[in-house]
């Protein structure tokens, strides 16, 4: 069932948030040795929560429902190790807040799923649930796979580049990454100031929305309906050389698909041809500085590619770093005139499918400037690859716009699922 049937059963006392727990361990239990996509699991954990909701009223939205948590982010009765040895059995004294959010809205803590080293580039343990020879994308890659392999509804991700987007794409689930600052980042291990968003990966629209709802104290996000034939800007941003062929020539299937349902289908023009450098002048200049601790006490103990740009970030010059935030901030501006006139941008998930091989989390390509400019982002199926492997339409709206671009994505989602 969807995390939302779920909702409605557990809050009618027709199934226990026992039941559902167990459910889930049971999977777990079945496929954890191949898809890895747990950092901490505690069962017998578990079990106490969903008998303490079960015991008393119906809390909220999420009430029984189980989540799997990024281990970027800080649990109380869980450790919160941020994908490196550098924290090994830390024990935070506080949930972060969008996890105390979803206790109070009755949601069971399931367990910590994997983070590449610091929500950045080097890759964890967990494998795609399809092909454990492919990368599941990251840096979120425990809590897509997990949900992909039907091991929980639903789960937090961190995007700070293409962090929930990719990994939703590669392994065929739905990835939102709502407008920076929706869902509250305190308690999350920050990477960079500017760009880290906290999202969720769910199987369905509705599902996505319904976590949402539960952790930003939204409660327009618990009734999203699907857009009638909406009016979709096909945009393919200034970095689609970077699309493979396989994966350009499946989006523009899936546009000429989206047309002949019923989306009213217009060309989109992105005209912020420096925007890539600006990002990745951010992204060092503030990773520099949000790792000094790290880089100053356990240098040895963190990756080679990590360690480089923290020493590029450092090396740069304050004023570069302005001049990208402004130009950033102009791009912004500029993108309302971009998404006057339609329900949403449709561009490319990913670059293609879920690379062959484990030593990399794929291509950020059709991610980071959208990151950048601070609107929600959304993707969904869009059916496989000539591999067999999941691709995904990502659906992107002006900051605030979190609402009308989920309820395009759902009719996207509709169509094309």
């Amino acid at each position: 069932m969807s995390a939302r049937e779920l909702a409605q059963r557990l809050a009618r006392r027709e199934i226990t948030a026992l039941e559902v727990t167990e459910s889930c361990l049971e999977r777990i239990a079945a496929r954890e040795e191949v898809v890895r996509a747990w950092a901490f699991i505690d069962p017998d954990l578990a079990r106490r929560q969903a008998r303490e909701l079960d015991a008393g009223a119906v809390r909220g939205p999420l009430h029984g429902l189980p989540v799997g948590v990024k281990d970027i982010l800080d649990t109380a009765d869980m450790p919160s190790e941020y994908g490196t040895p550098i924290y090994a059995g830390h024990r935070p004294k506080w949930d972060a807040a969008c996890v105390a959010l979803a206790r109070s809205a009755g949601a069971v803590i399931l367990g910590k799923t994997v983070t590449t080293e610091f929500a950045t580039m080097t890759p964890g343990k967990t494998r795609h649930p399809r092909d454990p020879g492919r990368t599941p994308g990251g840096s979120s890659s425990g809590s897509a796979a997990a949900v992909a392999d039907r091991m929980v509804s639903f789960g937090y991700g961190t995007q700070t580049v293409g962090s929930i987007i990719r990994p939703a794409a590669y392994c065929g689930t739905v990835g939102v990454k709502p407008s920076f600052g929706t869902i509250s980042r305190s308690g999350m291990k920050m990477a960079s100031e500017s760009l880290d968003t906290i999202g969720v990966i769910a199987r369905s629209v509705e599902d996505a929305a319904l976590l949402l709802a539960g952790s930003a104290q939204r409660d327009d996000f618990l009734n999203i309906e699907s857009l009638e034939k909406p009016k979709l800007g096909v945009c393919r941003s200034p970095n689609w050389k970077h699309m493979t062929p396989e994966g350009a020539a499946a989006f523009e299937s899936a546009v000429k698909r989206l047309g002949q349902l019923g989306a009213r289908v217009i060309e989109a023009e992105m005209p912020f041809e420096e925007l890539d450098a600006a990002a990745g002048r951010i992204l060092a200049f503030e990773m520099a500085r949000s790792f000094a601790h790290e880089m100053t006490h356990h240098r040895s103990r963190i990756s080679p590619a990590l360690v480089e740009r923290r020493d590029a970030g450092l090396a740069m010059p304050y004023a570069e770093y302005a001049a990208a935030l402004e130009y950033a901030a102009d791009c912004r501006r500029r993108l309302s005139d971009l998404t006057r006139g339609v329900d949403s941008l449709v561009t490319p998930g990913a670059t293609g499918e879920a690379p062959v091989g484990l030593g990399s989390t794929g291509n950020t390509a059709m991610n980071r400037l959208w990151t950048l400019l601070h609107g929600p982002c959304v993707t969904v199926p869009a059916g496989e690859g000539p591999a067999g492997m999941p691709l995904g339409v990502q659906l992107v709206g002006p900051p605030g716009g979190d609402a009308r671009t989920l309820a395009a994505a759902r009719w996207v989602e509709r169509v094309l699922t």
